[in-house]
């Protein structure tokens, strides 16, 4: 307990000191936050022309597509914002030698790799995310309550935190391979398909996206417990233990992975 607030403590003194020199550009900052916003509007007014000359894509009108892409927006947010450095393990720490810097500190490797960059950008995908899912929520046929918008915010944790341990996964190949970004970018270029409805897809991406490469949980699954879609119920309610399951089991595979590291001076 002691050491879990130690480490909350030290995140936080990592984070305000990532806010300060944030707050030193913000030419940079608001760039990047309009772009990111810019980027990901592009997507969503596609799907605003497609719906101009259709009222029903497979059984899901436009709000609730909308509601679904809100999903996955916040939640790759979360791990934009505070997850984002796992992208550069390979390129930046392992391939330069500087993870040895992580090593000899008195602290978590992964703590203190995740601790060290705070990504402005992905306040753009949160603010679009966070809007998206207003709007949708007022054109949606459900009654909200206090407990269904606690539902909504963990289901966008875990679809965060599924994310993230999907990309821990695969960043912890670069101890044998040096850089395993084509690995991660592969995976994560999966994820686009996980902001529409998985009904759409045939079956067999279907279980990719379901039992392989989980992405159907950062968005699809969460989603249908709010929209009236009641075959996936089940599904959805397992999002918050499918992350647990996914960050134990990528935090398992970086342990091992650790264990075969070898500085470059070796």
């Amino acid at each position: 307990m002691k050491s879990m607030v130690r480490y909350m403590k030290l995140y936080w003194h990592f984070f305000a000191a990532q806010v300060k020199v944030m707050t030193e550009y913000w030419v940079d900052f608001i760039i990047g936050f309009m772009s990111v916003f810019f980027i990901q509007f592009t997507s969503v007014y596609f799907i605003k022309v497609v719906f101009d000359h259709i009222d029903v894509l497979n059984g899901w009108t436009f709000y609730e597509i909308l509601f679904i892409y809100g999903i996955a927006s916040t939640g790759r947010s979360i791990h934009q914002i505070f997850f984002d450095n796992l992208w550069l393990v390979g390129r930046d720490y392992i391939r330069t030698g500087n993870f040895d810097r992580l090593l000899i500190r008195p602290l978590n490797p992964l703590f203190h790799l995740i601790a060290d960059k705070v990504q402005q950008d992905g306040v753009g995908n949160l603010v679009l995310g966070t809007i998206l899912l207003g709007i949708s929520m007022n054109h949606l046929a459900f009654d909200w309550g206090f407990w269904d918008i606690v539902l909504l915010i963990v289901m966008v944790i875990s679809s965060g935190l599924i994310y993230s341990g999907i990309n821990l996964f695969f960043v912890t190949f670069s101890f044998w391979m040096v850089d395993s970004f084509p690995l991660m970018q592969t995976a994560f270029n999966v994820s686009q398909f996980a902001r529409y409805p998985l009904t759409i897809y045939s079956k067999p991406i279907r279980i990719i996206l379901t039992w392989v490469v989980p992405y159907g949980f950062t968005s699809f699954y969460p989603a249908t417990l709010f929209t009236g879609h009641k075959n996936y119920t089940t599904l959805a309610l397992i999002t918050p233990a499918v992350a647990a399951i996914i960050c134990v089991i990528a935090y398992g595979f970086w342990i091992i992975g650790l264990r075969a590291y070898t500085s470059t001076g070796n």
